[in-house]
């Protein structure tokens, strides 16, 4: 029995006690299941006794003491204990716990997904950097957070499309198409341009793909510099983020903001919210009504449209679309934006808590012998995403960057991640998959399979260690749930250095294969499908966060 199923055995005996006249409530929505942290305390515990005991109008040990017998009477369920002020501890009836083992292999690839964000139509908007050179570090989090986030909203059942903003309007591109042109010319790079060694190479194509370029005038080469080195530098990094497991559905342009009218929609739009004046010939956003330290000017003096402008069109043109809800990942070095985004929604007339959502994550370091990495040449300033690659492999990478909170600033040991250790978490999890296929191979080899989901003898299963991994394989979903609920794809890598460790310990106390002239019986096959289920977790949890899962290490 999963948590999931428990919780609805729980409901159901609170619809029984009301049913019955014991209770006068009305039967909760969620249950809160948990594993005791002391293994005497039962299987599982909750807390809906003391959650009803205000609407009941009575003590919520008497309300424990009335949804215990009701429980009691239930089949799958072996005992149930009232403790301190209200606690319900239960303990499974003898193969109950079994039985996850085979929900989990029958389900597959789809065991831990769920529905519980059915029907949301989700636009998370990640990475997004300047078109003005390649995927540095810190972008490289978000690609691997971002990615996983994804597959965690997609795995709770929304609807996600993954979108690049392209900033390729504004003066970072004329600085960058006049780096270009330097290079191609073979002059010295502006000062306020970009250095990195990649500039050469990106004017060279642009060249190639047009002759008789340098012939032109020089204000048509800057603009076709800007043009073909942006769709350059645009297919660059789109290579390379597919390379490294982040596939995005869109690269929406900025520039076409500006072509396709959406900035006098969207301006439009907030005037007929009333959020808009002029002041000092300029045209600006009254953002102070929402909470926003300062109002915000949508259009210069000059007639030049700001950044800012460029955002409202872009979150309007995303809702347009028929997003219910806009998820944006931003590096530490956005953190001041958030409050002007929320008041651009409110001002265009949605709800903030409702139809945005926006993340901040902190910085990377990618460090080796205590040491920071030097800058790539490449970049000119940065490291970049293809630094960490070669340092650390592309799984190593993803489930680094994924295993810490984006809250928190890290440090990526380049020497820990590519060593073949236990010490090295993903390794440590790779390895327990791999070892998990190894034995089921064995199993194959012996004559020895799975057989029929009915035909499995669940109650051969007893021992602690078995139970004890049965109840993480069972947890699985409520760990995807909670993950994609707090955009928290660490919980995933947490969970399955756990589940691991789990089957280890597993592993090490109860043989699954027989040895020597020994016959296997119904234990072996129910051990089996505890190996199978834990191998279909891994699987599973790795997948989730980009990272593959081999059967061979």
């Amino acid at each position: 029995m999963t948590p999931e199923q428990l919780r609805d055995v729980v409901r159901t005996a609170v619809s029984g006690a009301v049913a019955r006249g014991t209770l006068a409530v009305e039967v909760p929505e969620d249950v809160v299941v948990e594993r005791p942290k002391n293994r005497a305390h039962g299987d599982y515990a909750t807390n809906i006794a003391m959650r009803l005991a205000k609407t009941a109008g009575i003590p919520p040990r008497a309300v424990a003491e009335a949804l215990a017998e009701e429980l009691r009477a239930q089949p799958s369920i072996a005992a149930v204990d009232v403790a301190g002020p209200g606690f319900l501890n239960i303990t499974l009836a003898e193969g109950a716990l079994g039985r996850i083992a085979v929900q989990a292999v029958s389900a597959g690839e789809d065991y831990g997904r769920t529905d519980a964000l059915a029907g949301q139509r989700i636009n998370l908007e990640f990475v997004s950097a300047n078109p003005t050179g390649p995927v540095t570090l810190g972008s490289t989090r978000w690609a691997a957070v971002g990615d996983a986030i994804a597959r965690l909203l997609e795995a709770s059942g929304a609807d996600v499309s993954r979108e690049y903003y392209v900033n390729d309007a504004g003066a970072q591109i004329e600085r960058f198409a006049r780096s270009l042109q330097a290079a191609a010319l073979g002059r010295p790079i502006p000062e306020d341009g970009y250095q990195g060694d990649y500039i050469e190479p990106v004017a060279q194509r642009v060249l190639a793909d047009t002759p008789g370029l340098l012939d032109m005038p020089e204000q048509e080469q800057v603009a076709v510099f800007a043009e073909k080195g942006v769709a350059a530098m645009v297919a660059d990094i789109r290579a390379t983020l597919e390379g490294f497991g982040a596939h995005f559905d869109t690269f929406f342009s900025e520039r076409s903001l500006h072509e396709s009218g959406a900035l006098e929609k969207a301006l439009a739009t907030l005037r007929e919210q009333g959020h808009v004046f002029e002041r000092d010939g300029a045209v600006w956003l009254r953002t102070t009504d929402f909470g926003d330290d300062k109002d915000r000017v949508l259009v210069k003096a000059d007639g030049e449209p700001t950044y800012f402008a460029a955002d409202c069109a872009y979150y309007l043109d995303k809702r347009r679309r028929g997003f219910d809800k806009v998820v944006i990942l931003l590096g530490a070095d956005h953190s001041g934006y958030v409050g002007r985004y929320k008041a651009l929604v409110a001002a265009a007339g949605d709800d903030p808590a409702t139809h945005l959502e926006i993340q901040i994550g902190q910085l990377v370091n990618l460090v080796r012998n205590g040491e920071p990495v030097r800058m790539s040449k490449r970049a000119g300033n940065f490291v970049l995403l293809t630094d960490l690659v070669e340092a650390v492999g592309i799984d190593a990478a993803r489930y680094a960057l994924a295993r810490a909170s984006v809250d928190q600033q890290i440090d990526i040991d380049a020497e820990l991640w590519s060593r073949k250790t236990n010490d090295n978490p993903v390794f440590y999890v790779q390895y327990a998959h791999a070892r998990i296929s190894s034995v089921l191979r064995n199993a194959a080899e012996l004559g020895l399979s799975l057989g029929e989901a009915g035909d499995v003898d669940v109650s051969q299963l007893g021992h602690e260690r078995e139970n004890d991994l049965l109840r993480a394989i069972g947890e699985f979903p409520r760990v995807l749930t909670a993950a994609a609920e707090l955009r928290a794809p660490h919980r995933v890598a947490r969970y399955l250095e756990e589940l691991a460790g789990t089957y280890h310990r597993f592993y090490d106390s109860c043989r699954v294969l027989p040895r020597g002239d020994e016959v296997a019986g119904p234990q072996t096959t129910a051990r089996l499908w505890v190996c199978a289920a834990t191998a279909t977790v891994l699987h599973n949890g790795l997948t989730v966060l980009g990272v593959h899962a081999p059967e061979r290490m």
